[in-house]
């Protein structure tokens, strides 16, 4: 199996371990089969993000212990939902992006110089 890249045709680097991220929960911004939202962008939480995606159903603030989610604030990094961090793009609160740790699946919904334009050097 090949090593994942990020968006700029590197290895994948990390996301976060502490709060543990990534859909197989490795702190990695990977996807694959069952990972239908494609939780492949690396974002640092803001308050304003938080609100907005709370506003749309997806409460990432609230913990939820029976599925070991400790609930995200501000500072915290996140694999995102590539989908959802475009609609907050376009809806102009998408958080910060760590293109290092972005998986290159995420070009097949963000454009790069979106996710560019809002990176975190």
């Amino acid at each position: 199996m090949s090593e994942a890249q990020n968006v700029l045709g590197e290895p994948l680097q990390p996301c976060s371990t502490d709060p543990l991220t990534g859909f197989f929960r490795d702190g990695c911004c990977k996807t694959g089969p069952g990972d239908f939202g494609r939780h492949v962008v690396c974002a640092e939480m803001t308050a304003a993000f938080l609100s907005y995606t709370r506003a749309l159903g997806n409460d990432l603030s609230t913990p939820a212990p029976i599925y070991h989610f400790p609930g995200l604030k501000p500072g915290d990094r996140w694999c995102l939902c590539a989908s959802r961090w475009q609609q907050a793009f376009d809806d102009g609160v998408a958080p910060r992006v760590h293109l290092a740790a972005t998986h290159i699946g995420a070009l097949k919904i963000v454009k790069l110089e979106n996710l560019k334009a809002n990176a975190i050097s």
